[in-house]
C-alpha cells in the first residue's frame, strides 16, 4: 500500500538540502549586490577625491600672484619741481609659475594715489635692450598717466618666460597736482595679470625730493 513513497525522515532530509541550497543562492546573489555597491561607493570616494584635488589646486594657482618683485622699487622726480613722476617697479615670474602674457589686454594695471586713483592705465609691453632705468624711460616715451612693460632680456614678444625680466614703468601726471605724488604721501599700484592673485606695491615717498633724481622707494 505505501510501496514507492519516500520515508519521512528521508523526505526532510532531501528538503533540508533544498533549503540550503536556497540559502546559498540568496547569500551569492547578497555578495553580489554588496560587491557591485562597494565598486559604485569606491568610485564615487576616488571622483570626490580627484575633484577635491583639483578644486583646492586650483584656489592655490588663484590665490597666489603670478608675478613677484626683482629688486628694489624706484622713483624718478620731475625735473621742474620736486615731486615724483616716474615709478619703476622690477618684476620676475613667482616660484612654479608658467609663463605670463604681458600683452595690452592681458594685464591691468591701477594706481592708488592720495587726490586720485587711476584705473587700467596699461599700455602693453615691449622688448628692452637695456635695463638702465633713464634708457628704459626713453624707449618707452610714455604719456601722462601711463604705464608699460619692458621686457629684458626676452624673445621679442609680449610673454615673460622663466629666464626674463619685466620692468613696469609708470609715468604719472606732470602738470595736474591731483595726479602728483610728494613727500611723505603713499601710492599703491596693483597689478593684476590674467591668472593668479594681483601683485600690489605699496610704497611712500621719502622727505627731500630733489629735483631729476631717483629716489630708493624699498
Amino acid at each position: 500500500m505505501f510501496a514507492g513513497k519516500l520515508p519521512a525522515k528521508k523526505l526532510f532530509k532531501n528538503r533540508k538540502g533544498i533549503v540550503g541550497v536556497e540559502a546559498a543562492i540568496v547569500l551569492i546573489a547578497f555578495i553580489i549586490i554588496a560587491a557591485a555597491l562597494s565598486y559604485v561607493v569606491i568610485n564615487m570616494g576616488f571622483y570626490t577625491t580627484q575633484k577635491t584635488k583639483e578644486t583646492m589646486e586650483a584656489g592655490l594657482e588663484e590665490s597666489t600672484t603670478a608675478l613677484q618683485l626683482d629688486g628694489v622699487v624706484t622713483a624718478k622726480t620731475n625735473d621742474t619741481s620736486p615731486h615724483i613722476l616716474y615709478i619703476l617697479v622690477p618684476v620676475k615670474l613667482s616660484s612654479g609659475k608658467g609663463a605670463v602674457d604681458l600683452g595690452e589686454n592681458s594685464v591691468v594695471v591701477s594706481v592708488y594715489l592720495p587726490r586720485a586713483t587711476l584705473m587700467n592705465i596699461y599700455k602693453g609691453a615691449v622688448s628692452a635692450t637695456s635695463s638702465n632705468w633713464n634708457a628704459l624711460i626713453t624707449a618707452l616715451n610714455l604719456a601722462n598717466n601711463n604705464a608699460k612693460f619692458a621686457i629684458y632680456n626676452g624673445d621679442g614678444d609680449t610673454v615673460l618666460e622663466a629666464n626674463e625680466k619685466a620692468f613696469l614703468v609708470i609715468r604719472l601726471n606732470s602738470t595736474d597736482t591731483k595726479y602728483m605724488l610728494g613727500e611723505y604721501e603713499t601710492i599703491k599700484i596693483e597689478v593684476r595679470a590674467a591668472k593668479g592673485a594681483a601683485l600690489t606695491v605699496v610704497r611712500t615717498a621719502p622727505g627731500g625730493l630733489k629735483e631729476d633724481s631717483f629716489i630708493d622707494l624699498g
